[in-house]
């Protein structure tokens, strides 16, 4: 797991001052360009208890691993400051569990909210403080570009800004694509929402569960059928359990239609002043960075003056419409798509599933082919680069790698179906195609030209 460096160089060391928690801060971008020490926020928390859970809840996510619990190491959340809101984002050790705590402007009381992307080291000392801190305690929180500091009581923790794990780049790209095809598919009333996830195990071996809506609440069901909403590894939900004293509902959001299997979901706690959500992977075993759902649309050949144009017109806006892009960038809808594949692939889009649209974000890592964080796009052009895409025969094109054939099933237009290779006979494209369907699809679009 390879990690992204940064330089840290501060004006005056962040130390609290007489009613005033002061934090300097090391580089940044915001909407006007780079600044040398941007601030983000400043001020209070109006429902201190709930965003100290949630804080808490993101932070043990990154401090978990669901598949095979032993030698779990703490990863750093990142916050997002975006104008009027803080999202604070973690993934499991694992990487099969995305946690995501919005803190919305009824939540915040303070100066304007700034504009920015960070990652942040939440360790055990900042853990423990947030437990132990006596209910109904007023919370001071300020955020700059490198660190993150919690004012409790006369008390101050910072917390300094460290690398981030390169896997999570490729865990927000495909969270964002997955999610952004979800609908919400149950509601549940607090008190609800409390019996249900304290039925739920607090350990296990990361079995599939189904439940299905049954008036307010939720009940198990045998197999996936109409309605049905899987709920893979149920002990991945633990993180929700200490903020159920704050929960107002529970929303749940999946795929559309009947699931034939397994499938990712998102589980989202309303709280007061914002909300907590956590998105599955469909299995305990699997991570998001290997689900290949940007990989068709990074391989189409998308002008960099494209990618550009988007990228000057997201400026950490809360709420993203393409439609708004393509009509203020000039493209058409189809470029718009591709263009923003390789902004997502480089983390600048999330998904908000309770605002039915993207956000932005700027990771601190620095630009890079999208063919360097995807080997099979990688392996697709090396394949094309190669002449190893033979020519249509009836329903099967030939892909040669070295001494193996793959054969490749193309539909009456030309569009790679499916592959002999292991890969397709593992997944079947439910974590996007092979390199092998992938050099065809690419290679039936150049030959469309």
């Amino acid at each position: 797991m390879t990690t992204a460096v940064h330089a840290l160089r501060y004006l005056h060391p962040s130390a609290l001052r007489p009613r005033r928690l002061a934090l300097a801060t090391s580089g940044g971008v915001t909407p006007d360009g780079e600044a040398a020490h941007p601030r983000f926020f400043d001020g209070l928390l109006r429902h201190p208890d709930a965003a100290a859970a949630a804080l808490l809840a993101v932070a043990d996510v990154a401090a978990a691993r669901y598949h095979r619990p032993v030698g779990a190491d703490s990863l750093d959340p990142v916050v997002t400051a975006d104008g009027d809101r803080l999202r604070f984002e973690s993934f499991s050790g694992c990487g099969g569990v995305h946690a995501r705590l919005d803190v919305l402007p009824e939540g915040l009381d303070g100066a304007a909210t700034g504009h920015g992307t960070t990652n942040v080291d939440v360790n055990a000392p900042l853990r423990e403080a947030l437990r132990l801190r006596t209910p109904g305690q007023r919370l001071e929180l300020a955020v700059g570009a490198g660190e993150l500091a919690v004012g409790v009581g006369t008390d101050t923790l910072v917390e300094r800004k460290v690398p981030l794990p390169d896997r999570w780049l490729k865990g927000f790209a495909e969270t964002q694509v997955i999610t952004a095809r979800f609908d919400l598919r149950a509601q549940l009333p607090a008190a609800e929402a409390v019996r249900f996830l304290r039925t739920l195990p607090t350990v296990g071996r990361g079995a599939v569960r189904w439940v299905v809506p049954a008036g307010p609440g939720l009940r198990p069901a045998s197999r996936p059928g109409p309605g049905a909403i899987c709920l893979p590894g149920p002990e991945r939900l633990t993180a929700l359990r200490p903020l159920l004293r704050h929960a107002t509902a529970l929303r749940v959001y999946a795929p559309p239609g009947t699931p034939a299997g397994p499938t990712a979901s998102a589980w989202e706690l309303a709280l007061p002043g914002g909300r907590l959500t956590l998105t599955l992977s469909p299995d305990s075993s699997r991570g998001f960075s290997g689900e290949g759902g940007l990989l068709d649309l990074l391989a189409r050949d998308t002008p960099a003056e494209d990618v550009d144009a988007l990228a000057a017109l997201l400026a950490w806006e809360p709420r993203l419409d393409p439609a708004d892009l393509a009509e203020d960038s000039g493209l058409s809808p189809d470029r718009v798509r591709a263009a923003l594949a390789h902004l997502a692939t480089a983390g600048q889009l999330g998904y908000d599933l309770a605002d039915a649209a993207h956000f932005h974000r700027r990771l601190p890592y620095r630009g890079g082919r999208a063919e360097d964080r995807n080997p099979r796009l990688r392996s697709a052009r090396a394949l094309l680069a190669a002449d190893a895409v033979g020519p249509v025969s009836g329903d099967i094109r030939v892909v040669t790698v070295g001494d193996h054939v793959h054969h490749v099933r193309v539909g009456a237009d030309g569009t790679a179906l499916g592959c002999t290779c292991r890969w397709w006979a593992r997944h079947r494209g439910g974590r996007g195609p092979c390199s092998h369907v992938l050099a065809v699809r690419m290679s039936a679009g150049e030959e469309r030209r």
